[in-house]
């Protein structure tokens, strides 16, 4: 049976350190750990008190300063790779993670996966004819020599590498080697490792080669497998599930995408919010589970491109002044109002603003000329203000100086929506359900351009149903999310049947609900 030895690299949190190595133990695995040497001395003498006596933790013998994008994070994982090997001659595998990453399969799942076919996971594509890298220098990674840091010494990293292109000192990449590139985050067989290892020993030109490159993790074991492994014995993939906005941040996950992480392709996932610990916990509970079937889906990048389309596609490296704090705040309640007939959304909050005196916006995220306050240039586009929509929302609340605040989104921005309800605020969400005849469906279909005035009877036949269905999967999503605090008002329903919604959707008084619910003209088209 598959034994994973998990190298661990590391420089933070602990007790999440601790409480990671103690599970992956507890299911008869083994952890090795590098903990950066940059980190704070008393966190790194905690982990080696708390878990001396566990036989199945090794520590790297030296600990170095890693950089991001340095050679330090290989030598790091070099060091943690042959601890791991003296320490536990049964481990099979040995599999890379971060502190950041949480298993979302069980250890009996994953050992049987490994069992399957005898294989290195890594991901490994060609280096030069390749589009994995999205942005920045390409060629210059490897043909220049770097010793400076590009995050953090920026303007001596090009000037370093601008005088190596002016005097003309670029260099070759060795001879017999073919130059990969992939994610880091890799599991490998025992014999593959040792060979690896053996090769590092021998080939003094090739680490000093690598040594310099920029971004070293993503080349180096990489070029190295593929070199030495046969092709038919690589599956050219990582077992951690990650994704990266369009700006190359990574995703995060929080509590409420366990059901999502649970039915991906993958054996572990990265990177884990840190305030998500309801999600850690039941992901560290799983890890240990016996007898546990996964059905597994594997929507996660394509559902994530989907969402990001329609709405927040990352964060710049630069921020504006808005983005410096993006969060609402956990004292203040934001109350969403949510229909496919914008025009009842806009007259419930307007019956809000006058029953209530609360402040309420109409469909800021989907119409340019909703109105609002000036805050500074993050108004002025639907793009700014869905990019910015935490911060947007947080400057509303201060502007008019207030706790509570209602706005409208429509129902196809799931994704909007699991972003505030994300946040430390008070959110609840309220569902306007109305009634749809064909002849409204007819003009909806007309107003977003799917059907014109001389479209035949016989195509809008055929399309009513499917505008049909696409109404309903939109309330069915809604549904589907699991959001707490979700209230729902409906066309069908009494006064009386939409008054205690409403209440406690607005947290107001029944009486004042009640004079909002009886609005006559609410639901009239």
């Amino acid at each position: 049976m598959a034994r994973i030895a998990y190298i661990l690299l590391t420089h933070k949190d602990p007790e999440g350190v601790i409480a990671q190595a103690e599970r992956l133990t507890a299911a008869g695995d083994f952890v090795a750990i590098h903990f950066d040497a940059n980190a704070n001395p008393a966190d790194f003498d905690k982990i080696r008190t708390v878990l001396a006596s566990n036989a199945s933790v090794v520590f790297a013998k030296r600990r170095v300063k890693c950089g991001w994008g340095e050679w330090s994070l290989v030598e790091a994982s070099l060091l943690a790779v042959r601890a791991a090997v003296e320490a536990f001659p049964r481990a099979t595998h040995f599999y890379m993670l971060s502190g950041d990453c949480m298993p979302i399969k069980s250890a009996e799942y994953a050992h049987d996966f490994l069992d399957r076919e005898d294989i290195d996971y890594i991901e490994a594509v060609d280096f030069f004819n390749s589009d994995w890298i999205k942005t920045g220098i390409r060629e210059e990674r490897l043909i220049y020599r770097h010793y400076f840091n590009e995050r953090t010494q920026k303007e001596w990293f090009y000037r370093s590498m601008n005088l190596q292109r002016r005097l003309g000192l670029s260099r070759k990449v060795p001879a017999d080697i073919q130059m990969q590139i992939g994610s880091q985050w890799w599991c490998l067989r025992r014999r593959t490792i040792e060979q690896l290892l053996n090769f590092c020993d021998r080939r003094g030109d090739v680490m000093r080669f690598f040594r310099t490159t920029w971004i070293p993790d993503e080349t180096f074991f990489q070029t190295l497998v593929r070199h030495l492994v046969p092709e038919a014995e690589i599956r050219c993939r990582t077992l951690t599930f990650l994704m990266f906005t369009d700006y190359g941040m990574p995703v995060t996950f929080y509590n409420d995408h366990y059901d999502l992480l649970l039915s991906q392709d993958f054996i572990f996932a990265r990177k884990i919010s840190p305030q998500a610990k309801e999600l850690k916990a039941r992901l560290g509970a799983l890890y240990t589970s016996h007898n546990v079937r996964f059905q597994i889906s594997n929507e996660g990048r394509s559902l994530f491109k989907f969402l990001t389309g329609r709405g927040r596609i990352g964060r710049r490296f630069a921020p504006r002044f808005w983005e410096k704090e993006s969060t609402l705040g956990r004292e203040r309640q934001l109350m969403m109002v949510t229909c496919k007939k914008w025009h009842v959304a806009k007259r419930l909050v307007e019956r809000v603003r006058q029953v209530t005196n609360m402040p309420a916006i109409e469909y800021l995220f989907n119409e340019d000329s909703t109105p609002l306050p000036d805050l500074g240039g993050i108004q002025n586009t639907l793009e700014k203000r869905t990019r910015h929509r935490r911060a947007l929302v947080r400057m509303l609340f201060d502007y008019w100086q207030t706790d509570k605040l209602v706005l409208c989104i429509d129902p196809a921005n799931v994704d909007l929506m699991q972003d505030f309800y994300n946040d430390k605020a008070t959110v609840r969400l309220l569902e306007i359900e109305c009634d749809f005849s064909d002849d409204y469906l007819i003009g909806h279909a007309r107003r977003v351009g799917l059907a014109g005035d001389r479209t035949p009877q016989a195509t809008i036949d055929r399309l009513l149903p499917t505008i049909r269905y696409d109404v309903k999967f939109e309330s069915d999503r809604i549904r589907d999310a699991g959001f707490r605090n979700l209230h729902r008002i409906r066309q069908s329903a009494s006064v009386d049947e939409n008054t205690l919604p409403l209440a406690e959707f607005l947290d107001i008084p029944v009486e004042n609900a009640r004079e909002i619910a009886a609005t006559e003209y609410l639901f009239v088209d």
